[in-house]
């Protein structure tokens, strides 16, 4: 099934929010240090517009970010990921959204998914308060 540009823009801004969170800075400073307009990145994060390719570039060169995951919301699946410790973190995340009355859309959600699950395939434990900042980020 392919998805719709709309779709893939709300993703791709929904994990330029959570690197730019991760990084500490404020949208005014990303948008400074990946050489864009304020006006502009804000309309990337909101999945407004799609982010240009000089833009991944200058996150991957400063931030080492994945482009990849910013684009798909994946890296290159490897033998050893987690699949179980994947099942029960989306278990938790729905269920901690569902108690705490949160709604966010299905891209967003997988957003934080994937950072989590690149975090686990890298071998960095990503923090609940982080995970609950990134909630805060994309929640509707």
């Amino acid at each position: 099934m392919t998805q719709k540009t709309s779709d893939i823009f709300i993703g791709i801004g929904a994990r330029l929010a959570i690197t730019r969170n991760e990084t500490g800075l404020s949208q005014t400073d990303m948008a400074k240090e990946i050489g864009v307009s304020l006006r502009a990145y804000h309309s990337y994060e909101k999945g407004e517009r799609g982010l240009p390719i000089e833009a991944l570039v200058l996150l991957e060169e400063k931030f080492s970010v994945d482009v990849n995951w910013i684009l798909l919301g994946s890296k290159a699946a490897r033998v050893e990921h987690d699949i179980d410790a994947l099942e029960e973190f989306e278990t938790s995340l729905d269920r901690f959204l569902v108690e705490q009355g949160i709604r966010i859309k299905s891209e967003k959600r997988g957003a934080i998914v994937g950072r989590w699950y690149r975090s686990l395939t890298d071998g960095k434990e990503v923090p609940i308060e982080d995970v609950h900042t990134w909630i805060e980020l994309l929640k509707e």
